[in-house]
């Protein structure tokens, strides 16, 4: 034997040959896994076991060849005829082949979190420009390893679930302005139509996903955090319909005022200054709110002036009044001057 021959001999031996190809996932993380190869030569009859949730995918020279499915399998050219073709092995090729081997994890991913980091600015037709936060969760699983591949992982050695959900937070929000500008929907009213946005999102994501080789199994739209100046009409339109008419709003904004009066320096009498400001604010209140004013009681008979004195405003009522317009003031409904004019008003009456 010559000295090339024995050389030859040498590196054949030296040489590993694979007979055994297969993955046991050890973490929760990995979605893609290439097999170490070295320099190492796959045994033609060589075993691949791809397991339930697995896929596993050959590539030539960068070209992704043949697929495989949950299974166990011989890989012959008969097993292999993309990659025989690519090769260009005839029927009885026999011998120790290379190429690269990518098993991908296709088990569902569930309870991915995505948010806005930074408020996304939208158009809305009742506010103009306004800024908001959404959260929410989603679960998805990988379909096309060869799309997968293409487009995504290319030739790392292991790519993670944490790099690719980064990515697909980040089309998430770049989808929310779009879809809040083409509902229509006034911020007001979102909160009551979570559930249709989150499943509108989920159409307009879902062959984006598909893009990447991905199936976006469910998506939710958990909170809608508005501005804090609308948040304020909000609460202010929740108020007035809570409150109805002008009785119940009475005792809607009695409830708000008093602990604000005590908060104030002087308290309650502090509050009541002016006394007797309310009768005449309340007529004022309920004319604007489309409410009936009380009626002006008769006014008594020259003859009965101790009746008289009996309809003048009571002291403790025009307190409470009081009080309550004093907290419409700092809620911003009534300024500090229409109070003011008014309270002068009423104490002209009172004496």
């Amino acid at each position: 034997m010559g000295f090339v021959e024995r050389l030859r001999l040498i590196d054949f031996v030296k040489k590993q040959f694979i007979d055994i190809i297969q993955w046991t996932e050890d973490d929760s993380d990995t979605l893609v896994h290439r097999y170490p190869m070295a320099d190492a030569e796959i045994q033609y009859g060589a075993s691949l076991t791809v397991r339930e949730s697995q896929m596993a995918v050959f590539v030539n020279e960068g070209k992704v060849a043949d697929v495989f499915g949950p299974g166990m399998y011989t890989l012959t050219t008969q097993t292999l005829p993309v990659l025989t073709y690519l090769q260009n092995w005839d029927k009885l090729f026999e011998s120790p082949f290379k190429s690269d081997v990518y098993f991908f994890s296709t088990r569902g991913r569930l309870d991915r979190k995505w948010g806005t980091p930074q408020p996304v600015t939208v158009r809305d037709k009742e506010f103009g420009m306004v800024r908001l936060r959404a959260f929410g969760i989603y679960a998805y699983h990988l379909t096309d390893p060869k799309l997968f591949h293409t487009t995504i992982s290319g030739t790392q050695e292991r790519y993670t679930g944490e790099l690719l959900e980064s990515q697909l937070r980040n089309t998430i929000v770049a989808h929310i302005a779009d879809l809040f500008g083409e509902s229509g929907v006034p911020f007001i009213d979102m909160a009551s139509n979570q559930l249709e946005f989150g499943n509108a999102l989920k159409t307009k994501l879902e062959p984006v996903f598909a893009g990447y080789g991905l199936a976006l199994d469910s998506f939710a739209l958990q909170s809608i955090s508005l501005p804090e100046e609308i948040e304020k009409v909000l609460d202010a339109r929740i108020g007035m319909n809570v409150a109805g008419d002008l009785h119940r709003y009475t005792q809607f904004q009695t409830a708000n005022a008093i602990p604000l009066a005590a908060q104030n320096e002087g308290g309650v009498a502090g509050a009541g200054a002016g006394l007797g400001a309310g009768i005449a604010m309340g007529q004022a209140m309920a004319t604007a709110m489309g409410a009936p004013a009380a009626a002006t009681p008769t006014p008594a008979a020259p003859a009965a002036p101790a009746a008289a004195a009996d309809a003048a405003p009571n002291v403790d009522e025009v307190l409470a009044t009081l009080e309550k317009l004093h907290a419409l003031v700092g809620k911003g409904i009534l300024s500090q001057a229409e109070f003011e004019a008014k309270k002068a008003e009423l104490m002209k009456k009172i004496g």
